[in-house]
C-alpha cells in the first residue's frame, strides 16, 4: 500500500520545516492512521526525545498505540511519564485522560 495524499504532503511540508513540531505529530499520527505503526510509533518517539516537556499528546498517542495493540508495559511506562509531563505543564485534561488509559494498563 503505498502512501497517502495527505501523508507525501506532510513529508514534504517536513523537508522545508524539519524543526515544526506540530508537522512532526501531524505526520506520526497519519502515519499510525495509515497502519504503519512501526514509523508513527518511531516519530513519536523521536518527539518526546527532542521535546520532552512540549510533547503530551505525543506520549498520550503514543501509549494509546501501544494499548491498542497488547503491548501494556510500554504503554504503562508512557503513561506514567506523560503523566508527570502533563501535571508539570499544567495539561490537567491530557494528565486526566492517560490516567483513565493508565487504568487500563
Amino acid at each position: 500500500m503505498g502512501k497517502s495524499e495527505r501523508r507525501l504532503k506532510l513529508e514534504a511540508s517536513l523537508a522545508e520545516n524539519p524543526g515544526d513540531t506540530f508537522l512532526r505529530y501531524g505526520l506520526a499520527m497519519q502515519c499510525l492512521q495509515e497502519g504503519d505503526l512501526a514509523e508513527g510509533r518511531q516519530r513519536l518517539r523521536d518527539l518526546i526525545a527532542d521535546h520532552p516537556e512540549d510533547s503530551i499528546a505525543a506520549y498520550q498517542q503514543l501509549a494509546q498505540s501501544l494499548l491498542d495493540h497488547g503491548e501494556i508495559e510500554e504503554a504503562r511506562a508512557i503513561l506514567e511519564v506523560g503523566i508527570v509531563k502533563a501535571r508539570l505543564k499544567g495539561d490537567a485534561h491530557a494528565a486526566s485522560e492517560m490516567e483513565g488509559l493508565l487504568i487500563q494498563c
